[in-house]
């Protein structure tokens, strides 16, 4: 008898332990459902992407020059707060350029947040298009072939034409501008990431520098296939961060454009009383 109900004790041991284990993984489920569906931006994971260090900078604030008097031709706008930010973020990019593709990007719900999250990205090397969507390529990526070598067509590079117009489209000073104007609610959407605000300026200074440092390849690129993916034969280029080589596949001309957007960005964050 004592065997029969050290038996007994033990399976209902086992079943409340199987409960408590089933109530917890139940609940861990729903709780990671309800966490997702609160949040308006899709995640993206970094898998390929090495663990950076979060650098740490200062971007100055921007000075009113000596003896100068109050421009009260400005009007003095509060900002709203994170949340209710969308419409007052897209009409000043709306005043900066009229670019139809562009119009459309910023259409985005809780646009400063996707912006943020995107720039962390770019700071890692990576363009999150799942958080930020940007106009795609237009047509078929395309290659010829030479004997045993397979090299990029050019003509693929006036594909990323749309989108790279859209983002020269912005006047960098302008764009500096709204930045120190707004820099309240990019302290607020980098804090939800976990970011304090040194390590916001360091991580959107790293973002323009993997820009800046992307090379510019004027000569004929030659490719390498496995499987039905393409890659550089060059290891150098092959082991660039994956935003640097989406700007080589644009072209040189793009990525120069490119380039010199992010050179002047930087230049005037770093040197506001030059706006």
């Amino acid at each position: 008898m004592k065997k029969g109900k050290s038996n007994k004790s033990v399976i209902i041991t086992l079943l409340i332990m199987t409960l408590i284990v089933l109530g917890l993984i139940t609940y861990l489920k729903i709780f990671k459902v309800e966490e997702y569906s609160t949040t308006e931006i899709p995640s993206q994971e970094i898998s390929t992407i090495e663990d950076v260090v979060i650098p740490e900078a200062s971007i100055p604030k921007s000075l009113p020059p000596e003896n100068s008097e109050p421009d009260i031709s400005n009007k003095v706008f509060s900002l709203p707060p994170l949340d209710d930010s969308d419409e007052f973020l897209r009409k000043r990019i709306s005043l900066l350029s009229k670019n139809q593709d562009l119009s459309v990007w910023i259409t985005a719900d809780d646009l400063l947040r996707r912006i943020v999250s995107y720039t962390d990205g770019l700071s890692r090397g990576v363009a999150l298009d799942k958080i930020f969507p940007l106009s795609p390529p237009d047509g078929k990526f395309t290659t010829h072939i030479d004997g045993e070598n397979i090299w990029l067509n050019a003509g693929n590079y006036e594909r990323y034409d749309r989108t790279i117009s859209a983002i020269v489209s912005l006047d960098p000073k302008m764009l500096a501008k709204i930045f120190h104007f707004s820099r309240p609610l990019l302290e607020t959407a980098f804090a939800e990431l976990g970011y304090n605000i040194r390590q916001m300026d360091g991580i959107i200074l790293t973002a323009l520098d993997q820009i800046i440092a992307t090379p510019v390849i004027y000569e004929p690129i030659m490719l390498t296939r496995e499987s039905v993916t393409y890659k550089f034969a060059d290891s150098n280029l092959e082991r660039l961060k994956p935003i640097q080589k989406q700007l080589i596949r644009s072209g040189p001309t793009n990525t120069e454009r490119i380039k010199n957007q992010a050179a002047a960005i930087k230049k005037y964050l770093l040197n506001p009383n030059e706006i």
